[in-house]
This record gives structure tokens, sequence and C-alpha cells, in this order.
């Protein structure tokens, strides 16, 4: 299984990037995808998660209204779309999978793969 995050960038405080993350090497859509993120200093947290099976995306208090998370079966791409971004959202973004559907999904510990961060900065 592999994981490739990407589309990271330096954007300025009310704009918009996009997420993707490429998933292969999964045998079945039973598994789910969560975006996390580490800002300089800071533990990971959880950001959003969606599940390849179910329609049930969820979401950080601090994405809420703003992040959108969205797949792509036929491709097994999972994007996440950050609108009115501000400074405070400038991190490392990581996607990660999890066999089945986590229980906790904004938990790092529910995941077993994780690719490689992308860097979003936020900043005028």
């Amino acid at each position: 299984v592999q994981l490739q995050a990407s589309g990271g960038g330096l954007v300025q405080p009310g704009g918009s990037l996009r997420l993707p993350c490429a998933a292969s090497g999964f045998t079945s859509d039973d598994y789910g995808i969560g975006w996390f993120r580490q800002a300089p200093g800071k533990e990971r947290e959880g950001v959003s998660y969606i599940s390849m099976r179910y329609d049930s995306p969820y979401y950080a208090d601090s994405a809420k209204g703003r992040f959108t998370i969205a797949r792509d079966n036929a491709k097994n791409m999972v994007y996440l779309q950050m609108n009115r971004l501000k400074p405070e959202d400038t991190a490392i973004y990581y996607c990660a999978a999890a066999w089945g559907s986590p229980r906790w999904v904004l938990q790092r510990d529910e995941y077993e793969f994780w690719g490689q961060g992308t860097k979003v900065t936020v900043s005028s």
C-alpha cells in the first residue's frame, strides 16, 4: 500500500488549495482515508476523514465549513479542498489509510499507512 499527498504550497489568507491523495495497493474499497496536519512544535492532528465505501465524511471542528473531503473511487484518489485558509492552517498535511471503518477517525493510532507530507503555508 502506498499513499502520496501533493498540492501544498504558499497561499494568502482567505485563499484556497486542493490537496490530492493518491492511494495504491488496496485490494478492495473497504478502507478510509484521513487527512492529518502537523504544525511546527505541535502534535499531529486529524482534520478530515472519508470512507471509500460509505458516505461518511467527517471533519474536525477547525475544518468544518471551510474544508471539503471528496473521493474518486475509480482513480483511488481523495481530495481535501481547503477554502478560506487562515495562517493557523499552516502545517505539513499528511494523508493516511485505515482498513475498514476506524472507530476514532481523527486519531492517528487508527491508521496503518501514511504518505509523505505536503507543506501548506498560509501567509501574506
